[in-house]
């Protein structure tokens, strides 16, 4: 499925920003949230946070 490039910058500036606001959590917790928040895998989600 192809995604448009707005959405997964949208989706990129999202997972950092929220990654910074909760900070104070463990990663584990805050990705455990972001997936049950954006229906994306784990892995999706550590990818984008290494770009």
């Amino acid at each position: 499925m192809k995604r448009s490039k707005e959405l997964l910058d949208k989706r990129k500036k999202f997972i950092h920003s929220y990654v910074e606001d909760n900070s104070a959590k463990q990663m584990k917790v805050i990705i455990n949230e972001l997936v049950d928040r954006l229906f994306i895998s784990e892995k999706t989600i550590y990818n984008i946070l290494k770009q």
